[in-house]
């Protein structure tokens, strides 16, 4: 297994490699990310959503179903290669500290591996999912309603905090990933927090970029803007929050070989 500061090594070259990829190779990795995270939120409906029995006499269970079967996004993403927005709110930022590489390289990334993971999470919801009709029956079509009401239903502040929990879990899986030595490590790694944080009903941008579309188009009172203004906006700073903060930046500052002098 890598220590604390190895994992920072490995994620200290990952965050240079990053910040040099030409702009069409970005999107691309990113809009496989955003798909892979959209394909773990449709496994999650089928095995969570599918099991009304299993919810009404055991929602633990239930939630607990839905967070095991998530994961697989994030797997994806890590053992594949993709690029995802809620991993590189903390990749960047141990270079960040040691003057290694600029803010402006950092907010570009986030930036356009964002609208890569958008287009990769709609694509997934409209083009694979919506007009599959995979979810567009009971119960699956109830889950989908469901999810997508809960998570336009709280408000700014919940959101926000619930946005700062989920990516704190995941980036933890990330470093979590970095620090096993085989792909057998690396899944198990990366799918305890992850289960984790979908089971305890944390906000993750991109996984919303996948379920309130997917509400959307299957037919739910839901519009764009109640989407963005009500879920997207403060997931997305509770994300950055989670992750630059609460991993990237504190474990940068504990386990970075180089300090800022």
């Amino acid at each position: 297994m890598n220590t604390p500061t190895e994992v920072i090594g490995i994620v200290n070259k990952l965050a240079q490699n990053k910040g040099s990829y030409k702009i069409s190779k970005t999107l691309v990795l990113a809009f496989l990310a955003g798909a892979y995270i959209a394909f773990g939120g449709l496994l999650a409906i089928i095995v969570g959503g599918g099991s009304p029995g299993i919810a009404a006499e055991n929602p633990g269970l239930a939630k607990f179903l839905f967070g095991a079967a998530f994961p697989l996004g994030l797997i994806l993403v890590v053992v594949v290669g993709a690029e995802l927005f809620t991993g590189n709110n903390a990749y960047f930022i141990p270079n960040v500290l040691t003057k290694k590489q600029s803010l402006n390289t950092v907010l570009k990334n986030w930036g356009l591996v964002y609208f890569g993971n958008f287009l990769g999470a709609v694509f997934v919801a409209y083009v694979i999912t919506h007009l599959t009709h995979i979810v567009s029956s009971a119960p699956y079509s109830n889950s989908v309603l469901n999810i997508a009401t809960s998570k336009t239903s709280h408000t700014f502040l919940v959101t926000f905090l619930k946005g700062i929990g989920a990516n704190w879990l995941v980036c933890l899986a990330v470093w979590q990933g970095m620090a096993a030595k085989d792909t057998t490590g690396k899944i198990f790694a990366i799918w305890i927090p992850v289960m984790a944080f979908v089971a305890m009903g944390f906000e993750h941008s991109i996984a919303n970029m996948y379920f309130i579309p997917l509400a959307i188009f299957e037919g739910a009172d839901i519009t764009w803007n109640t989407f963005i203004v009500n879920n997207l906006i403060p997931a997305t700073l509770g994300n950055i929050v989670g992750g630059a903060i609460f991993v990237g930046m504190l474990y940068g500052y504990l386990f970075s070989v180089e300090k800022v002098e």
